[in-house]
């Protein structure tokens, strides 16, 4: 049974909260022991609560008695004494050296291992000092037998990583997200959410998301692939969201295996793999391999049917290169839109970055630039179509801190929203667009989102883009922003300008001494100059070079 609390017990009584909100929505999917978990935690004394959703909260899983001061908790051990019973934490678990360098600070360490002699290496050379001798991990009292401490490491790790995964789906967020809202810090919008609301349907999807996220932990610390893809193909991805985990994992290896020259098992894994841009590596592997006959078929194959705007970029270039290298004629090559060059002589900043130096340079008062990159368009599109994209459908939404939807990047994101997104974007046709954008703004200022740039976007810069940025031209980058949101959220000039008094504006891309266009800025830029968009490409030199 949960306790009163007061506001000293802020963070047990949001702990409560996550674990009344698993059992009344996870129940199916919780395991005996979780389900203990629950149980037995409500029934303790409220300091050993406390205690333990304090070590939860804090990194590692090793504490100091001592540096667990906690007015509203007390003595730390007497609060462990019900958790230690549990076997939720242990006073006598065995450390690694390296475990214990973390608990104690450089002059204790000399202490302990006498090794004044050592006083003038950092901790780091001192553990490798000091590794090969203390290689046997033992506990704390017999590490320091003359320190008067007491550690306390906790043992539930794994079962409390498992809730966090159910109450949040996915391990980027943890337990601080109540408290960062708690204060303000983070404010989320409010979607209403069903009873079934939750990120899994099946305890299998858990467990499979657990060991995919093992499989990346092994596979980013060094562990040969063959181990990697040996536990990656005995998992069962079933749901969609679970099986682009596995194929982005799975590309990730395809990587790494090219740049190891492993090139024929790069190639395997490329074909294997679904995930976007798999079909291009496959292609350049081929070239590498010296079977251009193969990467060219391949090539003309993704040219009638591209995945994306980026594929149709690395075709273009592969073409040519293939056809010369089966001696075919040249295909006709298509004229890419011309992008007006800007060139710029300026001195060279002391505490600015070369966008900053170009905006103050062009700035005027009556046109003023701003320094927006991706923040200003895809703002606009997030206060326009904010209610699509908060929309409660099922599965995009399923506990109180989400700062968008689950399935943003899936490919059914604008699909399963086309309606709502058709009827935001027909504002557009009229003046309703820019009171929409502006109540929008006042209405959710501050909340979080996965488009809008609050430390961007300021009343000033949001009127002059409603006068100046044609309602064609919102709707023309809104448009291509829902074709590839993951892709297209990125690339946009650095740079924009307006001129109010004429209701018209120019995007820059600034580029500095020996930077060159990225892919994606090329993308827009050729978007941009299709569209009639003005843009310009600013090249600076700086004048004592």
């Amino acid at each position: 049974m949960q306790p009163a609390l007061d506001p000293d017990f802020y963070y047990l009584d949001n702990f409560h909260k996550a674990l009344a909100w698993l059992g009344e929505r996870h129940h199916d999917l919780l395991l005996a022991e979780e389900l203990a978990f629950l149980q037995r935690f409500g029934e303790l004394a409220r300091p050993a609560q406390a205690l333990l959703v304090r070590l939860i909260m804090r990194k590692g899983r090793h504490f100091r008695a001592s540096k667990l001061a906690y007015a509203e908790i007390g003595c730390p051990l007497e609060a462990a004494a019900p958790l230690l019973e549990l076997g939720w934490v242990r006073a006598d678990a065995e450390l690694a050296l390296a475990e214990l360098f973390a608990l104690l600070r450089k002059e204790e360490l000399l202490e302990q291992f006498a090794a004044h002699a050592h006083k003038t290496l950092k901790k780091p050379e001192l553990l490798e000092r000091l590794a090969a001798q203390h290689a046997t991990p033992r506990s704390f009292a017999d590490w320091c037998p003359g320190l008067d401490e007491r550690v306390l490491s906790l043992c539930i790790e794994a079962l409390c990583e498992r809730l966090r995964l159910m109450f949040f789906g996915n391990l980027r967020q943890d337990w601080s997200e109540f408290v960062l809202a708690d204060l303000g810090i983070f404010r989320y919008e409010q979607v209403e959410l069903s009873a079934e609301s939750r990120a899994f349907r099946r305890r299998a999807d858990v467990d499979c998301y657990l060991q995919l996220q093992r499989c990346r932990e092994r596979f980013e610390a060094g562990a040969p692939i063959a181990e990697v893809l040996l536990q990656l193909n005995g998992l069962d991805c079933a749901t969609p969201f679970l099986a682009a985990r596995q194929a982005r994992l799975l590309f990730r290896l395809g990587q790494q295996l090219e740049r190891d020259g492993e090139l024929d098992h790069a190639l395997a894994f490329y074909a294997d793999c679904r995930f976007a841009g798999a079909r291009l590596r496959r292609i350049r592997v081929l070239e590498r391999l010296a079977r251009p006959a193969e990467a060219h078929a391949l090539a003309c194959q993704a040219a009638e049917a591209p995945e994306s705007e980026a594929e149709v970029q690395g075709v273009q270039r592969a073409l040519p290169r293939l056809r010369r290298q089966l001696g075919l004629a040249p295909a006709a090559k298509a004229q890419a839109p011309a992008v007006a060059r800007l060139d710029l002589q300026l001195p060279r900043p002391v505490d600015q970055s070369v966008e900053q130096a170009v905006q103050a340079h062009l700035s005027e008062p009556e046109a003023p630039v701003h320094y927006v990159e991706n923040g200003l368009i895809c703002s606009l599109f997030g206060l326009l179509c904010w209610e699509a994209i908060f929309a409660p459908l099922p599965g995009a939404f399923f506990h109180p801190f989400h700062s968008g939807p689950a399935d943003l990047l899936s490919e059914d994101f604008h699909p399963r929203r086309a309606a709502l997104f058709a009827a935001r974007l027909a504002l557009l046709d009229s003046d309703a667009y820019r009171e929409a954008i502006r109540r929008t703004y006042a209405d959710k200022y501050g909340i979080q989102s996965p488009f809008v740039f609050w430390g961007v976007l300021d009343e000033q810069l949001l009127e002059q883009a409603l006068a100046c940025l044609p309602a064609a031209h919102l709707r023309a980058w809104f448009e291509r922003l829902l074709l590839d949101i993951k892709a297209n959220r990125a690339g946009m000039p650095d740079l924009i300008q307006f001129w109010p008094v004429d209701k018209r504006y120019r995007m820059i891309e600034v580029k500095g001494p020996g930077d060159r266009l990225q892919d994606n800025q090329r993308r827009w830029l050729a978007f941009c100059a299709e569209h009639g968009m003005p843009v310009d490409v600013c090249y600076v030199q700086w004048a004592d070079a």
